[in-house]
């Protein structure tokens, strides 16, 4: 056999049309979620449901990637590229028609559930076929170039919910975005290739329970708390079940033989250290995400859509700086990218925590673009410096693992900042309340009373960036620690059999 009868034994594909098709479907799924995010008031009116339950529309999103996440390793080995691809854009289309014509709170939940076990499987399925099709000296460039769609949704979305929301009804939302969920469907029927080595393992079903109540009840319980509290007893049970879940998980992990979530990933070290990072910085991002837009159209009285467009600036440089920062990270590294922009991010958060009801709009548009420079040089390096060190083998549940713990710290954060923020702003309003001898019971008070709880809801959103403020800090002092690794170029299945094939002929 001559060499070139044995290169077959790897397979061949066009980069483009399906690098093409990951970034569509990626651009779908989060601008599916910045969408959402502006447009629940609206929907909780419309569907006849309070706060606590409308919620649940991205509790239940998030819950439902908190349980496929760590199964997506073993997705990627038991099926083909294509195959989860098609499956998880199709999935999705059909959540989106759903919650389009859904005019039920139960219909609507029903379709962003669906939703969501499309999206569980396409964001680490992107994650490693980017890392499986791109040179490893490419990686930063090609991890930066995901960045794009990543970062270009949320961009886009608050802007573009906004103006519907003034003007439309909210089911447009998921019109506008059936079309381009059909479009990514489209591309990966006709340029979608199965880059990844498959094989028949066996799914350890007790491991798959154990995960999903571990899992589910964690996340279930950090995001309920953010509304209901930490001492509600649901909250409790839910986040003491889910860590016992956990912990015999991950107990089981350890002595089988074909883990469904690969704990040997942590013998890495900078893997371990840039996880470790990226889970603070993670928890640290969802201060401005959460905590602005309550500041903005509560205290401010700024529109849905100027809430928007304050935030889109910062999106679009980050969206600009995401393939350059990786451009830069294939040249240098990691190290100094995230200490720049750890610090960057630091003091811009720390600005955050000045917030009065006389700030002026250009300010915040400064400070919030600032922010999304720093955390543009943080986001992609440190994931990527980390994946770096893993061996070809270990691709899917590293991404599977650092897509699971970043999940985790975005329900943790918000549950964290959001309470941080509403008991601050409870135990403030008491002593204003109580320093000025105002009943807040009394309607002759209300002028004042409603003054005094906008000074302690930005007294609360203040203390709270303080806080994530100091998150940050933990990261940038760990981000010191950042090296340079050599790149683990221990061949996958696929190439080492290639390469078998070579010698022998």
């Amino acid at each position: 056999m001559n060499c070139a009868q044995s290169q077959t034994a790897k397979p061949a594909y066009r980069r483009g049309p399906l690098v093409a098709a990951i970034l569509i479907a990626a651009f779908v799924g989060f601008l599916n979620q910045t969408l959402m995010n502006v447009a629940l008031p609206q929907m909780m009116d419309d569907l006849g449901v309070g706060a606590t339950t409308i919620q649940w529309l991205t509790t239940g999103f998030m819950l439902v990637n908190g349980v496929l996440i760590p199964l997506s390793a073993y997705l990627m080995a038991r099926f083909t590229t294509k195959q989860l691809f098609l499956a998880a854009t199709i999935l999705f289309s059909i959540g989106t028609i759903i919650c389009g014509i859904g005019s039920d709170f139960t219909i609507v939940l029903v379709g962003r559930l669906i939703q969501a076990a499309g999206a569980g499987v396409l964001m680490p399925l992107m994650n490693v076929i980017f890392l499986t099709i791109f040179p490893i000296e490419k990686r930063g460039q090609a991890m930066g170039m995901m960045g794009v769609a990543m970062i270009f949704a949320p961009a886009v979305g608050p802007t573009l919910s906004g103006w519907v929301i003034e003007h439309y009804n909210w089911h447009l939302l998921f019109w506008i975005i059936l079309p381009l969920a059909l479009l990514s469907v489209l591309l990966g029927v006709l340029f979608m290739k199965s880059v990844l080595d498959t094989s028949r393992p066996k799914v350890d079903m007790l491991s798959v329970i154990l995960s999903t109540i571990g899992f589910g009840g964690i996340l279930y319980g950090f995001s309920e708390a953010g509304s209901d509290g930490w001492g509600s007893s649901q909250v409790v049970i839910s986040i003491i079940v889910g860590s016992v879940a956990l912990v015999l998980f991950l107990w089981r992990q350890m002595v089988s033989t074909i883990p469904l979530l690969e704990l040997r990933v942590f013998k890495y070290s900078m893997f371990s250290l840039t996880t470790v990072i990226n889970v603070i910085v993670t928890m640290a991002l969802f201060a401005a995400i959460i905590l602005l837009p309550i500041y903005l159209q509560r205290i401010r009285g700024f529109s849905p859509l100027e809430s928007g467009l304050l935030l889109m600036p910062g999106a679009i440089l980050m969206g600009i700086m995401s393939p350059i920062t990786g451009i830069i990270f294939d040249k240098i590294g990691a190290k100094w990218l995230v200490v720049i922009g750890l610090a960057i991010t630091a003091i811009t958060t720390w600005e955050f925590s000045t917030l009065s009801e006389t700030t002026t709009y250009t300010h915040l548009i400064l400070i919030y673009t600032a922010r999304m420079f720093g955390m543009s040089m943080v986001m992609m390096p440190v994931q990527t410096a980390g994946l770096n060190q893993l061996p070809a083998r270990l691709n899917a549940h590293g991404t599977a693992m650092s897509n699971t713990l970043r999940t985790i710290a975005g329900a943790l954060g918000t549950a964290l900042l959001v309470t941080i923020m509403s008991n601050t702003a409870k135990d403030r309003a008491a002593e204003l309340f109580m320093s000025q001898g105002v009943n807040p019971n009394d309607p002759k008070n209300a002028q004042t009373v409603l003054q005094l709880t906008k000074d302690a809801t930005i007294y609360g959103i203040d203390h709270a960036f303080v806080v994530a403020t100091w998150i940050t800090v933990a990261a940038l002092l760990l981000a010191f620690f950042i090296r340079r690794v050599q790149i683990n170029r221990e061949p996958s299945r696929t190439e080492a059999k290639a390469a078998q094939v070579t010698a022998e002929s």
